[in-house]
Order: C-alpha cells, then sequence, then structure tokens
C-alpha cells in the first residue's frame, strides 16, 4: 500500500557473496557484484578521497563501491552508462553512504563496540554460498569463492565487522519508533480521499504536418537533436563451453571412500532433530519479555515485531549445534528445550534478546551405511566432479593469464566455438526482431562482456559444478549517431511529431482557456476543429492511485491539485500534452479499528525508524569528523566517465 524505502550504506567488498549483507531493524546495509580490485586510471590506490575520523577511504574504494551500485542500477536499466550514472548524482551518493557507513563503523569503536571473531565466524557460517554440498559450511568452499572474486579472508572479516558494529550503534536508536495513533489518523485519512475530474490527451500526430519535411529542415532538426538517435553500443560474443564432457579421470565414488566418508561424519547419520521457528532479536531484555508475553497470549509474532517497526526472521530447518554456532549456546538451548508452537525462553546473545516461536519440530532416526550409501556416493561424485572441472578451469584461466588467445585455447582443448549476432547490453539483438536475445548460455555473461576489452577472453561456470565457458567479447561497435542518409525516415518520423507536439500545445492553450471560461474539459475538446480523443472521466481515491502498479503521471498530478483547477502535462519524445482538470475533493474517513490504520501504523513506525537513523548518522558525521578531499573526488568522477585530467 505505502512503499517506505529504507536506507543503504554501501559495502566495500559488495554482494558478490551475499557478504557483509546484514538484514537490520529499519536500515539494511547493501551493494553491488563485487567489482574489480584492481588499479585503475593513473591513481595509485593510496590517494584517498577523504579522511573519516582515523580511517582513510580511497580513490580504489570509491570506484570500486561507485562500479558495485552502478552495475546494480543497470539490471533495471542495462542500456545506461557510466556517464549518464555519475552525472546524475550516483557518485556523489555512493560517495555520502559509504562515508556514513565508515563513519558508523569509527563512531561504534569510539564507544567501545567490537564484533569478536565467533561472531564473525557465525556470520560467515550462515552465508549460504559457502556450504558445501552436505549442506553445511564448507572452508574449502570458503575459499573457492573468495579467489574467484579476488578476496581475502581479512577483507571479509572486516567487512562483516564495519557491519556488525553498525548494526549494534544504529538498533538502539531506531528500535521501537512510533507515532501517536492521532497523527498516524490523520495522514491515513489522506489514503481515503477521493478526487474526482477528467483526464485527456491532445496527441501531437493529429497535428503532424501531412508534408515531408525540407532538406534544410531535416539537416537543423537532425543537428539539434543528435542524441536521441545515439545507436547503443554492441558487442558480439565467441564463446566455448566445456564441463563434464572434458572430464578424462574417473569420478566414480569406491567402497572405501563411502565407508570413510561415512565414519568422518558419524554425527550426520546419528539420530538428529531439526526445527524450525520464527526469530526476533531485540536490544533490551524489557522489550524482549513484553513481546513474548503479548505472544503467548495469542498474538502473531510478525504482527506485533510489525507494529513495533521491526522484522522477524525464518530460522530452519536447523540442528541444535548448527544454531548454536550462529547464535550461541544459551540461546539454542532456550530454543531447543521449547516445545512446537511454543515461545522459547528468553535467551541472549551479542546481537540481544532472542524471542522465538517454534514452529516445526522434526526427528530423523539414524541410519546405517546401507542406508546412507547413495547419498555418501552422490556428493562424493558432485565433490570429485567439481574438483575435476575447477582444476580444469583452473588450467584454462593460466592459459589466459598467460596471453594465450581464444582460438589457440579452444583449439589446443578441442572445444566447439560459437559467435553471437551483435548484443545489446541487454542481451537483445541489435536490430533483431522482438523477443530476438542472446543464447540462455550466453545471458549472464552479457553484464561482464560490457566490460571487457576485446580480445581478451575470461572464464566463468555458468552451471555450478555442471559447465564452464570460455567467451571474449570479439567485435565491439561502441555506442555512435549513425549519418543522416542511414536514419533519414527516422529523423523524419520525428521532425513531424515534434513539430505535431507544437501544433498540440498551441491546442492544449485554447482548451484550458475555454476550461478555465467556464467549460467543462470535455466540452472544451469538442470545441477544437481537429478531431480530438475524447476527455475521460476519473474517480478514485489517493489508496487506489497507489496501488497502481506504474506511476501515472496524469492521475498524480491530479491528486497534486486544487479543486476546480486544470493544468497541463507533457506526454513523453513529443507525444503530445495531457489535460487535466480537479473537480471536487472528498476528504477520507478512518475508523480507529480501520485494518488500514494497522497497516500505516506500521508504515509510518518504519518512517520514523528511518528518520531516527538518518538524525543518528548526521550526528556522528559531525562527531566523528569528515574531512573531503574535492581534487580526488574529480580525479575519480574523471576516470569514471573517461574524461582526461585537464
Amino acid at each position: 500500500m505505502i512503499n517506505f524505502f529504507r536506507s543503504f550504506f554501501q559495502s566495500k567488498i559488495g554482494l558478490g557473496l551475499t557478504i557483509g549483507f546484514l538484514v537490520l531493524i529499519a536500515i539494511a546495509f547493501a551493494a553491488g557484484d563485487v567489482g574489480s580490485s584492481g588499479s585503475f586510471g593513473g591513481l595509485s590506490g593510496t590517494n584517498n578521497v577523504a579522511v573519516v575520523g582515523d580511517e582513510d577511504v580511497t580513490t580504489a574504494e570509491l570506484r570500486q563501491s561507485t562500479d558495485n551500485a552502478f552495475r546494480q542500477v543497470q539490471q533495471d536499466d542495462p542500456t545506461l552508462s557510466m556517464e549518464e550514472f555519475v552525472e546524475n548524482g550516483g557518485l556523489t551518493q555512493v560517495l555520502d553512504t559509504l562515508l556514513d557507513r565508515v563513519a558508523v563503523s569509527e563512531f561504534g569503536r569510539m564507544l567501545g563496540v567490537r564484533a569478536g571473531e565467533n561472531l564473525i565466524n557465525s556470520e560467515i557460517r550462515m552465508i549460504s554460498a559457502f556450504r558445501g554440498p552436505d549442506g553445511s559450511f564448507s572452508a574449502d568452499v570458503y575459499r573457492a569463492a573468495l579467489q574467484q572474486q579476488g578476496l581475502t579472508d581479512q577483507i571479509v572479516r572486516e567487512d562483516l565487522s564495519d557491519g556488525l558494529i553498525a548494526q549494534q550503534v544504529l538498533v538502539p536508536a531506531v528500535f521501537g519508533a512510533k507515532f501517536p495513533d492521532s497523527i498516524v489518523a490523520r495522514y491515513a485519512t489522506q489514503l481515503r480521499e477521493k478526487r474526482e475530474g477528467s483526464i485527456a490527451l491532445v496527441p501531437a500526430e493529429l497535428f503532424a504536418p501531412k508534408d515531408d519535411p525540407t532538406a534544410k529542415q531535416l539537416q537543423a532538426f537532425y543537428n539539434a537533436n543528435r542524441t536521441d538517435f545515439m545507436r547503443p553500443e554492441r558487442r558480439q560474443v565467441r564463446y566455448a563451453r566445456f564441463g563434464t564432457e572434458q572430464l578424462t579421470d574417473s569420478i566414480e565414488p569406491t567402497a572405501a571412500e563411502i565407508k570413510k566418508r561415512y565414519q568422518d561424519n558419524a554425527d550426520l547419520y546419528r539420530a538428529s532433530e531439526n526445527r524450525t521457528f520464527t526469530q526476533l532479536i531485540v536490544p533490551t531484555k524489557q522489550a524482549a519479555e513484553s513481546f513474548r508475553k503479548r505472544v503467548s497470549e495469542g498474538a502473531s509474532l510478525t504482527q506485533v515485531a510489525e507494529e513495533a517497526g521491526l522484522e522477524t526472521q525464518q530460522i530452519g530447518p536447523i540442528t541444535r549445534e548448527d544454531y548454536a554456532q550462529q547464535a550461541n549456546s544459551a540461546v539454542a538451548q532456550a530454543v531447543f528445550s521449547a516445545g512446537r508452537g511454543k515461545i522459547a525462553a528468553i535467551a541472549r546473545s551479542p546481537l540481544g534478546y532472542h524471542v522465538v516461536r517454534i514452529d516445526d519440530v522434526e526427528t530423523i532416526a539414524a541410519r546405517t551405511l546401507a542406508q546412507a550409501r547413495d547419498e555418501i556416493a552422490d556428493a562424493l561424485r558432485a565433490e570429485k566432479q567439481r574438483r575435476a572441472l575447477t582444476e580444469l578451469a583452473s588450467t584454462i584461466d593460466e592459459r589466459v593469464n598467460s596471453g594465450e588467445s581464444f582460438s589457440d585455447i579452444a583449439d589446443a582443448l578441442k572445444l566447439e566455438t560459437e559467435t553471437t549476432r551483435p548484443l545489446l547490453a541487454n542481451g537483445q539483438v541489435f536490430g533483431g526482431q522482438p523477443g530476438d536475445a542472446a543464447p540462455e548460455i550466453v545471458q549472464p555473461l552479457i553484464q561482464t562482456v560490457f566490460q571487457m576489452r576485446e580480445g581478451q577472453p575470461q572464464i566463468a561456470e555458468v552451471e555450478t559444478g555442471k559447465t564452464f565457458v570460455l567467451y571474449e567479447a570479439s567485435d565491439i561497435s561502441p555506442a555512435a549517431v549513425p549519418p543522416l542518409k542511414e536514419i533519414r525516415d527516422a529523423v523524419s518520423a520525428r521532425w513531424a511529431m515534434a513539430e505535431g507536439a507544437k501544433a498540440a500545445k498551441a491546442a492544449s492553450d485554447r482548451i484550458l482557456k475555454r476550461v478555465r471560461g467556464g467549460d467543462s474539459l470535455a466540452e472544451a475538446m469538442r470545441a477544437e476543429k481537429v478531431s480530438l480523443p475524447p476527455a475521460q472521466p476519473l474517480s478514485l481515491t489517493r489508496e487506489q492511485m497507489m496501488q497502481m502498479q506504474r506511476p501515472n503521471p496524469p492521475i498524480s498530478l491530479m491528486f497534486a491539485m486544487s479543486a476546480g483547477t486544470a493544468k497541463r502535462l507533457e506526454a513523453p519524445r513529443n507525444a503530445g500534452f495531457f489535460l487535466v482538470q480537479l473537480e471536487e475533493i472528498t476528504a477520507g474517513k478512518i475508523d480507529k479499528d480501520d485494518p488500514l490504520m494497522g497497516e500505516a501504523r506500521r508504515g509510518y513506525s518504519q518512517l520514523l525508524s528511518r528518520e531516527y537513523g538518518d538524525q543518528l548518522r548526521k550526528a556522528i558525521r559531525t562527531e566523528v569528523g569528515i574531512e573531503r578531499n574535492a581534487d580526488a573526488i574529480e580525479t575519480v568522477r574523471r576516470q569514471l566517465t573517461g574524461q582526461s585530467a585537464n
């Protein structure tokens, strides 16, 4: 109903491995995929864009964080360029959020807040990307994942430490924030406000000239609107897949290997118990006991949490041992001592006090070697296959790093190569029919392909444990404006629409003049010599308007107008002009027991929590002290946008 957006901090290493992502109460820390960790441009990486307290924020960190954020935004707008992202304020926003993250962490350390090694270990073990075939944390998978992303254990731990410290600093400030019901009711009634009026469109195409433009007119329009005809960058992808078919060694496990795995993991096959539960972590014992009491009396834990502006977390199925590593033994003891459907006794971990409702209890019987044989064999087979493929991929990667070409590597390994048609950054075929897109195996590679240099192959795993791809950008056509002679028809059509828009604007002026003289919008539209689409009556509430999946500019305008007025709104791409007439506003009404009150109460609590968090971060910035280096920031901006240093 109402979307309340939480603030996001820019993680130094991103979310390529879901590292550093901590779901907080009212505030979340997030960033994009892990970017390149190499040096950039002429900067050494030791220049500072800012000093936060005693900690330096380097140009390399800002560049990487901006790359991460840009890739996130580009997922929704694949044709977006870095230049557009930076010019629209992306770099400034990334820098602000990066400095906020460092400042909060520094402030926490000033107060003596720490994230211990055991707590960081538990966070790492909870990340699903680091789990092995048996679903448990695997040190081998952890090391391989970090190596693949160019990270180190120290970087991961420092980033997690920053996030955990920030959580301990910010959560108490935003915890349990609530507006009085009188204020909630005042705003909630606006959702029931009803507006009645009319909306019409004066289409430019109805006023477009019938004759073609002169050569002089066409050239002048082309020169003035060149960027509108920009052809986006296109790239072809040459690729070769390799996988299990290239493996020559046997990956079938032996009976001795199966038996040894069973004996080494005997605990997995003993009788055990898995539990699934809903968890809420709060900073004070008093709050935890209050929530536990309300839920014990029949209230929903999720609803109680939402009313306080908090969020619950679904855990499990999980064993007692695994949960003890995530929280601690005291919390695990409380959770695994409570019955199904009950609320566990309150226990404390380094993150706070746990309020836990037991949703399900699953008892698992012990299994013999014979019963577990097939499962173990499958796991060993998958591990052997994964290991062999990883070794093969490493061999190919070494050849890539040594400078061998795509063709030489493919020929040496007898790989079948394929080349796509020219592709756009969204994976669609340039100049193709609707729906023409890159092959399915190439789709996950598109984002990287548009950041590669031509003729520099890379490898990627496209199907976990089964298929890898060797690929390169084989032909790059940069974004450019084509010559007028190649797009004369398109330019002519756009000129006609632009000329039609001028006449449509004059017509809309005449129509608005009649409306202000007392005519209805429908009557004023009919008075035009050109037959226009009829005005459409509209009657809806603000709540209905906000439930629309896509923003509707003329309807949004109606809810920003005064009763008895009429306004004009330009349609995009010279399509014409919307005319909006608001005739009547009916004030909304809401009762205390209206379900909307509950939703508004939760929503505005989250909004207030966010405001508290924003105010605290501003105060922290002042307390810690931030000194920016304008020259270094400008240098990063130039490097990102490809501008010269002069």
